[in-house]
């Protein structure tokens, strides 16, 4: 069964513990109607920016690794905050909510998403929820952002490094994307997004720290700021890379991605991939709760805080039936 009749499968709603089973709202279901073009690719435009960039970001992480002993125990703990924060920006914000709908966030729950998703600096919410809705739709093929079928580096950061596809842009700009231009809070923290960015991934890390507790601004800048941000990504990356290359398929062994435990603990909850790419609509992106996913136990949280509400989920039905359908084999209850 291809990733489309998946989505297709159980179209009526069920009931299953107050939360409803349905099929994906938005343009995430896997499209095996396209095909890649015949014939020599594009050639590879390298972005020599990015390349920079991420070559001093990742040194200056590096910097800010040899500082970690001599920061305070309240740096630290800020790093950490900082760093779990800006983590639900991109898995319960732009991925959850705004790429797959997966359920409902009123409107403090979405400016305080939106603030986050600029700590993390990985795109604003538009663009970042457009590329991930093309990736899904057409996951490892040409038209995939970060193909993992071009291996590792270039589904993990080499993606960042070259010029799209033609085929990424073609998708992308035919995407429905009227829920996101909708939605106030995303279109303001497009806007802005650039002045968030400096203020909140680089300024308030560095100067907190320094103005509240008498943190040195070097020290602040690089393990709150650079080292902070820089693993922040590479746990993301993660997902788009290692996540589809390394683990177990119990769900659907036709497709690349894979249930990773260690992505899943870095990434706050995002490596349970084989399930994500069998059901994008679940809200909790696992069959497991809150088990390795820090980002499900939010989400609850703030459903019982009255602040989310409506969260999407996949009966337990369901999933047997999707295992013994196109499982590998590998299940094991949890």
């Amino acid at each position: 069964m291809t990733e489309t009749e998946t989505r297709n499968h159980h179209a009526d709603k069920q009931q299953n513990g107050g939360a409803m089973a349905e099929t994906s709202t938005v343009e995430d279901v896997f499209d095996d109607t396209y095909k890649m073009k015949e014939g020599p690719k594009p050639p590879r435009m390298l972005v020599w920016r990015n390349i920079i960039l991420m070559s001093l970001l990742h040194l200056g992480a590096l910097y800010g690794l040899t500082l970690v002993p001599s920061a305070s125990v309240a740096t630290l703990a800020f790093t950490v905050l900082l760093y779990l924060i800006s983590a639900l920006g991109v898995t319960a914000g732009a991925h959850r909510l705004w790429s797959h709908r997966s359920y409902k966030a009123s409107f403090p729950l979405r400016v305080f998403l939106a603030f986050a998703n600029s700590m993390a600096f990985q795109n604003d919410i538009y663009e970042w929820a457009r590329d991930h809705r093309v990736h899904h739709k057409y996951s490892e093929t040409d038209a995939d952002p970060h193909n993992a079928t071009r291996g590792f580096f270039f589904a993990h950061v080499g993606w960042l490094m070259v010029r799209k596809h033609p085929d990424v842009v073609e998708k992308g700009k035919k995407l429905e994307l009227s829920d996101l231009t909708a939605d106030k809070v995303v279109m303001f923290q497009r806007r802005y997004y650039k002045l968030s960015v400096i203020l909140l991934c680089f300024l308030m890390p560095t100067l907190v720290p320094w103005y509240f507790w008498g943190e040195s601004l070097t020290v602040a800048y690089f393990v709150p700021g650079l080292l902070r941000y820089t693993v922040m990504l590479n746990a993301t990356w993660l997902v788009n890379s290692a996540a589809h290359i390394w683990g177990t398929r119990p769900y659907d062994k036709t497709i690349s991605p894979r249930e990773n435990p260690l992505v899943a603990f870095s990434a706050i909850g995002e490596g349970f991939h084989n399930y994500h790419h069998t059901f994008p609509f679940d809200y909790a992106t696992s069959e497991f709760g809150i088990k390795l996913n820090l980002t499900t136990l939010f989400i609850d949280t703030m459903c019982f805080l009255g602040l989310a509400k409506d969260p999407k989920r996949v009966s337990k039905e369901v999933i047997t039936a999707r295992i013994q359908r196109t499982g590998e084999n590998s299940y094991k209850s949890g």
